[in-house]
């Protein structure tokens, strides 16, 4: 199973607006080099570090959101950093994975919240609950960017890159979506 990443956003603080760059710097355990949780100063900074360090949506959700709701929801508006295709994010969880030659562990899937509608005026929380994607751990960095293949792998194939496996494996968090 597959994907590929279509846009990468970071912004440099809580509510500043999203900017839109062709590659960024992934810092392994920090996350996006210049994005607002890498700096420490995001909306979620007080939740734990492997929570927040990268987040992905998947464009045809959020094109089916905005035709759901009736607005011009662009991914970039969605506030995750990759916005891909191709790959069912939610699968993502509680695996590693990897985007171009960055390895990443799927921590929880990423509901939005109302912080979201206070900076885009919209209602989303609801239409978003189950597609607003999913947030991952950085294990080794690299350069991430557009265009850059999301794959699966296995726990043999992260363990021989330097990720932890076994006992000392990442735990996902699991989080209860609405009905």
């Amino acid at each position: 199973m597959t994907g590929r990443v279509l846009e990468l956003w970071t912004a440099p603080s809580a509510a500043a607006p999203m900017l839109r760059s062709s590659s960024a710097d992934a810092v392994a355990g920090v996350g996006l080099a210049g994005d607002r949780y890498a700096l420490g100063g995001g909306t979620w900074a007080s939740y734990p570090q492997q929570e927040k360090q990268v987040t992905l949506i998947d464009a045809d959700e959020v094109a089916a959101v905005a035709a759901e709701v009736g607005v011009p929801l662009a991914p970039g508006l969605t506030r995750r950093n990759l916005v891909t295709r191709g790959i069912a994010l939610p699968s993502l969880v509680g695996r590693y994975f990897t985007v171009g030659e960055v390895l990443l562990f799927g921590t929880k899937r990423c509901p939005p919240c109302t912080h979201l509608e206070r900076l885009t005026g919209w209602k989303l929380v609801k239409a978003l609950a189950a597609r607003g994607g999913v947030n991952a751990a950085v294990f080794v960095g690299g350069t991430v960017g557009e265009g850059d293949v999301v794959r699966l792998v296995s726990d043999d194939e992260a363990a021989a890159l330097g990720a932890p496996v076994g006992a000392d494996r990442p735990v996902p968090r699991i989080v209860a979506l609405p009905d």
